[in-house]
């Protein structure tokens, strides 16, 4: 299994406050979701500034999780509410909210469905239908054949999936049709010591670049993948 290493290709500020969840970049803007109850919300960030611009806090009862953009609608996860958010992309008014079963973690999706991660111990992801937000399938990551634990913050690049793995310094690299765990990319060094857990990637596709960052970390990074046979 070839494990990639990574060149730092420019840094951004970012919120050492910010308890990053959730992290995306959709036409030209970086959307971020944050966690801890109290602290949870979603963000319209700069990204050359770290600046953040507009702003919808999660009431303290809930832990926010991940994020994605479909279409006019920004998408939140909670973390143990079994409770999601909708928003309007660009008030960040609520919307409506939605149920499910579990916990919620990551959220990203291929253009069609959603995904969402649950970080439970047998890897498996879940296929949403975005207009109903109901499950509609499961995808179970392994690799060599073992099921992959605490899949977090989830993004889809280049018809791949990207999974930050919880409490660890790599991203898993998984195919969306089998599961199976294509690459690793190991992030090691990136920011150290670092704050908190690794957590948040954003693909910015028209621009083909690519954006990791941390719970509490004072940076965003902008990175190239260096493979290895």
């Amino acid at each position: 299994m070839p494990v990639h290493g990574y060149t730092v290709v420019r840094s951004y500020p970012h919120d050492p406050e910010a308890f990053t969840q959730g992290l995306e970049y959709v036409d030209g803007v970086l959307y971020e979701s944050t966690g801890l109850n109290g602290r949870s919300g979603i963000r319209r960030v700069n990204l050359n500034t770290g600046e953040v611009l507009q702003i919808q806090p999660l009431d303290a009862a809930y832990f926010g999780e991940g994020i994605t953009v479909w279409k006019n609608r920004i998408i939140q996860l909670t973390w143990q509410s079994g409770l999601g958010f909708v928003y309007d992309r660009q008030t960040f008014q609520r919307q409506r909210t939605f149920n499910y079963t579990g916990e919620g973690w990551g959220l990203t999706h291929d253009g069609t469905r959603l995904l969402m991660s649950d970080g439970s111990e047998s890897g498996t992801l879940r296929w949403l239908e975005p207009e109903t937000l109901k499950p509609i399938g499961a995808l179970k990551v392994t690799d060599a054949g073992r099921p992959v634990a605490r899949l977090n913050e989830l993004e889809f690049v280049k018809g791949e999936i990207f999974a930050n793995v919880w409490q660890s310094d790599r991203i898993a690299i998984i195919s969306p049709t089998s599961g199976r765990v294509t690459a690793w990319l190991d992030l090691h060094g990136l920011l150290d010591p670092h704050p908190d857990v690794l957590n948040g990637i954003a693909y910015d596709a028209k621009g083909d670049r690519l954006f990791v960052t941390g719970k509490l970390w004072p940076r965003i990074f902008e990175i190239k993948v260096t493979p290895r046979k």
